[in-house]
């Protein structure tokens, strides 16, 4: 935490994480609009009244917004969880136990692997009509925890050879107790950035599903606010608020999300952090030559 908070990318990407998350929870306490209510004309541009303007059929798109950001937000962070603990559980066993357990989650991985993520998500999507957020969320985190799998399995085969598991193992230590204790704290960077992908690729993917016309078009979120948006021609008309109002939010969202994963991956790898140690040494050969 003392690196991640020293950490300039980290912290911006913390401080816009956390802004739109207060501002999601706050939601009726910013707004008296109801979301879903038709408060003024259609297409009103931005005004004292709506800040934001209104959308084809009059609603607050300001409130739209904020009310949206926490089904986006809640899909988010509860697919990029399912992802990252099954892809976590499922990476470490296989790595740590081998053997016919090893071959048979590979084999799953693999397959999962080498089906396409997108395409599978839209047949799945179209199969099930129009998807609540909670239906993208399960889709989500069961059909793209096979990557985050393969590389914890990876950094599980070089933990497990550590002196400190050997030292476990020949004390008699359950297995489940060396994976939970021993391996589990040591592929914890690998896990963070695992899921702050996952978080990412779920907000993204799910405002594409819903884009397309594959969501539940009553739901209140970036995604659904786009397929309106496009739906209603905005943009045709000259009603630019109404579509990019949702793409700055997700643009916004995924350049906080997108720093925090670039400072934890600098943070967690070794060759990226010689970079500052790098400047910090030229600077102070150029300061030796100044003063020679």
């Amino acid at each position: 935490m003392k690196s991640l908070l020293r950490n300039r990318k980290a912290l911006t990407g913390l401080v816009i994480i956390a802004f739109i998350l207060i501002v999601a929870i706050a939601a009726p306490l910013l707004t008296h609009y109801d979301p879903a209510a038709r408060t003024g004309r259609p297409h009103q541009p931005p005004s004292l009244d709506h800040i934001l303007g209104t959308t084809r059929i009059g609603q607050d798109v300001f409130a739209r917004l904020i009310y949206g950001a926490r089904t986006s937000l809640a899909v988010g962070f509860g697919a990029g969880l399912l992802i990252t603990v099954v892809g976590t559980a499922l990476g470490i066993i296989s790595g740590y136990r081998g053997g016919k357990t090893d071959e048979v989650i590979s084999f799953f991985t693999n397959m999962v692997l080498v089906v396409p993520n997108l395409p599978l998500l839209l047949v799945l999507a179209a199969f099930i009509g129009q998807a609540s957020p909670l239906v993208i969320a399960l889709i989500l985190g069961a059909t793209s925890w096979a990557w985050g799998a393969r590389v914890t399995r990876a950094e599980t085969l070089s933990v497990k050879q550590k002196d400190f598991v050997k030292s476990a193992e020949m004390m008699g230590e359950p297995q489940w107790r060396i994976m939970t204790f021993e391996i589990f704290p040591n592929v914890i960077s690998i896990v963070g950035i695992n899921f702050i992908g996952s978080v990412i690729f779920a907000i993204i993917t799910e405002a594409t599903l819903e884009f397309l016309g594959l969501g539940d078009p009553r739901a209140i979120s970036w995604g659904t606010m786009l397929y309106n948006a496009q739906k209603a021609s905005a943009l045709s008309v000259g009603a630019w608020w109404d579509i990019l109002t949702p793409c700055f939010a997700l643009a916004f969202l995924g350049i906080g999300m997108s720093l925090l994963n670039f400072a934890v991956d600098e943070i967690a790898n070794p060759r990226l952090r010689t970079g500052n140690h790098l400047k910090r040494w030229s600077l102070l050969v150029r300061s030796g030559e100044g003063r020679l």
